[in-house]
């Protein structure tokens, strides 16, 4: 988990400089920044948060050993 959290700390502060940018070109850098990082915080929230839930909900327990198939 701290893998990935940190890949989204390393990878969305490379992308900050670019989301704040006033030079020119940046009304090009600026939306696809912020889409970057939007993106990389809703994948880090789901891998983290979302798929835990879900599987802890809909996993299936385990059948005991001798209880047949």
């Amino acid at each position: 988990m701290q893998l990935l959290a940190g890949y989204f700390g390393v990878a969305s502060l490379g992308f900050v400089p670019m989301a704040l940018s006033t030079s020119p070109g940046a009304e090009v850098q600026r939306p696809l920044a912020t889409f970057v990082i939007g993106g990389l915080a809703t994948s880090t929230l789901l891998t983290l948060l979302v798929l835990p839930t879900l599987y802890s909900l809909f996993r299936r327990p385990r059948a005991q050993e001798g209880e047949g198939c």
